[in-house]
């Protein structure tokens, strides 16, 4: 099953569909993502803070899938923004994942009390030029972020990660994202658990419609959405479902209804106060 990509603003394409390794634990990773890999997955979104880099490099290098098949993320942490450390953590990163470059850097949080998020930006543009990493995009990035790093250099983030899902759709960000061709990444598209999503009329009834389980629906109704989402299990039969996403399409009707779920309910952190 192929998965759709879209066109990253400096030409490269970026899988739809990926797998996250948040809360994954460092023991467990090398098993999950070698059944995500087994199962079809290319995209796969690490972290340093989520310490399962190499875990996730263990797995790159037991699959056996060629290098140019696979996209793999990483972020740079709160603690190590900063020109310096920024170029120390991306090697750190790349050692432990045990690759030459990722296919995309984030800067993983603005942390705007510190105040560093547009100099490490600028270093992450060094960065790619320097061959680490082919995109650099942004992570958990508000309007006011992206517009102070937009003015500051030479570079439009490729990406910004941030949480989405039919309660909290965050349409400041993904308007900005489409008029400046930022693609925004969903992470927890399926609100982690925390809404009763999936006991709603607008997503029971398209799920009975096309004889789906409710998050395919949802995850559908973000692929629809031109969204990249990182849904997330442990268990290799949910990971095989959450895959199962393109051979059945919601109706203009069915989008509609889960979009006007929107209820602005964060489950994660504010951006201006995660320091």
């Amino acid at each position: 099953m192929t998965v759709p990509t879209l066109t990253l603003n400096d030409g490269h394409e970026i899988p739809q569909l990926g797998f996250g390794v948040f809360l994954v634990e460092p023991a467990d990773t090398e098993r999950i993502v070698l059944d995500a890999l087994e199962i079809g997955y290319r995209h796969i979104d690490t972290a340093a803070i989520y310490r399962n880099e190499e875990g996730v490099g263990r797995a790159i290098a037991a699959s056996g899938i060629p290098r140019d098949e696979l996209f793999i993320t990483t972020k740079l942490w709160n603690a190590d923004q900063g020109t310096e450390s920024a170029h120390t953590a991306i090697d750190v990163s790349l050692d432990k994942l045990g690759l030459e470059q990722v296919d995309l850097y984030l800067i993983h949080w603005p942390t705007p009390k510190r105040d560093l998020y547009v100099e490490s930006w600028k270093a992450l543009e060094q960065i790619k030029a320097a061959g680490k990493t082919k995109s650099i995009g942004v992570s958990n990035f508000l309007v006011e972020h992206l517009e102070r790093v937009q003015a500051a250099s030479d570079t439009i983030p490729a990406v910004n990660q941030i949480e989405l899902h039919p309660y909290h759709q965050r349409l400041a960000e993904t308007s900005y994202g489409h008029d400046h061709g930022i693609v925004t990444e969903a992470w927890g598209p399926l609100g982690q658990g925390k809404y009763p999503l999936f006991e709603l009329p607008e997503i029971t009834a398209a799920a009975a419609a096309h004889d789906r389980t409710p998050a395919q629906v949802v995850l559908r109704w973000h692929i629809q959405q031109r969204r990249v989402i990182f849904p997330k299990s442990n268990n290799r039969q949910r990971i095989a479902e959450n895959f199962d996403l393109f051979d059945f399409e919601l109706t203009p009707e069915e989008q509609t209804a889960i979009t006007g779920l929107e209820r602005g309910g964060r489950v994660g952190g504010d951006p201006n106060e995660v320091n």
